[in-house]
C-alpha cells in the first residue's frame, strides 16, 4: 500500500513567503504617500485652528502676539491669554530629534498682520495648495519679516 504524504514542500513554502513578502513591501511603499499626504491635510488643518486662536487673542488684546521668537513662544502667548486655549497643535514629524520639522509664525511690528507657515511634504500632490497661498513677496506689504514663505512652505495670514 503507498503512502502518500499530503502537505507543502519545503521549496513550496520558500516560495509562498516570497511572494507574500513582495506583496506586503509593494503595500507599504503604495501607502507611505498616502501618510504623506495625511499629514500634510493636517497642517493645513491645525493652520485654521490656530487662525482661530490668534483671532481670539486679537479679539481680547487689540492685536496678535508680538513678542513670539519660536512656536513655543507662540504657545506659551495664546495659553497665557486667558482665552481657553490649552496647547496647540505642533507639526506631525516635530520630536526632540528633529526640532527643524515645526511651524513658523510671523508678525508684523504693530501686531496687527501675521503669517503662519507650514512645510509641505508632498509638493507635487498639493501643487495647487501652493498656488493658493501666501507668498513671500506678499510678506513685504504686510511689513512682516523673519518666514520664508517660498514652496514648499504653505503660508495663511492675516
Amino acid at each position: 500500500m503507498n503512502k502518500k504524504n499530503k502537505g507543502f514542500t519545503l521549496i513550496e513554502m520558500l516560495v509562498v513567503v516570497a511572494v507574500i513578502g513582495l506583496l506586503a513591501s509593494l503595500i507599504l511603499v503604495g501607502l507611505s504617500s498616502f501618510r504623506t499626504r495625511g499629514r500634510d491635510t493636517r497642517r493645513v488643518a491645525d493652520t485654521k485652528e490656530i487662525q482661530n486662536g490668534l483671532e481670539l487673542y486679537y479679539m481680547k488684546n487689540g492685536k496678535y502676539p508680538t513678542s513670539v521668537s519660536t512656536w513655543q513662544d507662540l504657545e506659551s502667548a495664546l495659553v497665557n491669554a486667558g482665552i481657553g486655549i490649552t496647547k496647540i497643535p505642533q507639526d506631525p514629524n516635530y520630536s526632540s530629534s528633529n526640532p527643524e520639522a515645526t511651524y513658523r509664525y510671523g508678525v508684523s511690528d504693530d501686531g496687527q498682520h501675521y503669517v503662519i507657515g507650514v512645510k509641505i511634504e508632498d509638493e507635487d500632490a498639493n501643487s495647487s495648495l501652493l498656488d493658493s497661498d501666501i507668498d513671500n513677496n506678499h510678506l513685504s506689504s504686510l511689513n512682516i519679516s523673519g518666514i520664508d514663505c517660498d514652496d514648499p512652505v504653505y503660508c495663511v495670514g492675516m
